[in-house]
């Protein structure tokens, strides 16, 4: 009921679990997302609250010892936890009632798009997670990721995006969540993946890729890079044939009409050399 009201990706994971199950969905009451923690919501009268281990730690939880042994044999298999609790608002202490455990699937062209990039350029890919550090290494080094920085807040996730700002130089940050908006805010370059992207994430970023699929990251940096080639060769020949025609016009005496034509015939040519970008395809 609380995460049918949440944005986040574990949210939609779950209602499409429950979907599958045939559960059906009570009504929930106010509900409020808590960014980089949880959420939390009435439901028959009990105030539930769905977040990660380290917030119930903060909030000294009953139940907590008995189910951290089950915690730490999930993130040793490489998965995530997001415990449930019943949450006293006079007390501000909560009550565990249960747990539930994400994988993250990779998707068949991760490792590939990684390698795209780095033969694109890129110095440095990093990973930037709210998950576990064991969860994220597992992951990470299946797809070819550089560095792994886990266990993020939002706010900790643009130190990071900081870091590698100042150790590397310019920056693009791509995300889909409500906690990556302020990264992408950041970052030099923010690119949102539009299908599966979070209205902050598409309103904060420079970019939005329009499909979920990761080969629109080393595409649009082909296209970004094939574009300022062009625009380069479009300014040069510009430069170039005013140069040529004010030494024919000064020097050779040439006729306005001519001047015109060669002028708008440049200006034509600039304009053709720009449209092949229309039919740009990666290498």
């Amino acid at each position: 009921a609380v995460e049918a009201k949440s944005e986040h990706p574990l949210a939609s994971a779950v209602m499409l679990e429950a979907q599958t199950r045939g559960v059906t969905t009570p009504a929930v009451d106010g509900f409020e997302a808590i960014t980089g923690k949880g959420a939390q919501g009435v439901v028959n009268g009990e105030t539930l609250l769905i977040a990660s281990p380290r917030t119930f730690e903060e909030m000294d939880s009953a139940g907590l010892g008995e189910i951290s042994a089950e915690i730490h044999t999930l993130q040793s298999e490489g998965k995530t936890s997001v415990l449930l609790g019943r949450l006293d608002t006079t007390t501000q202490r909560a009550t565990l009632l249960g747990v539930i455990a994400f994988a993250d699937i990779l998707r068949d062209d991760s490792a590939a798009v990684v390698a795209k990039l780095k033969e694109q350029g890129v110095e440095r890919v990093v990973m930037l997670t709210g998950d576990n550090e064991t969860v994220a290494r597992h992951i990470a080094e299946q797809v070819g990721v550089d560095e792994v920085y886990a266990d993020l807040l939002p706010e900790d996730k643009v130190a990071a995006i900081k870091r590698v700002q100042a150790e590397f130089g310019p920056t693009a940050m791509v995300g889909d969540g409500v906690n990556d908006a302020p990264a992408l805010a950041t970052a030099d370059i923010g690119m949102a993946m539009g299908a599966a992207g979070t209205d902050v994430a598409l309103e904060t970023a420079d970019i939005v890729l329009m499909s979920d699929d990761l080969n629109n990251i080393p595409f649009v940096m082909g296209l970004s890079k094939a574009t300022r080639r062009t625009l380069v060769v479009n300014l040069g020949f510009a430069l170039f044939m005013i140069g040529l025609m004010l030494t024919a016009i000064f020097w050779r005496d040439l006729g306005l009409p001519a001047a015109v034509v060669g002028h708008e015939g440049g200006t034509v040519l600039v304009s053709l050399n720009g449209l092949r970008m229309l039919r740009y395809k990666p290498k």
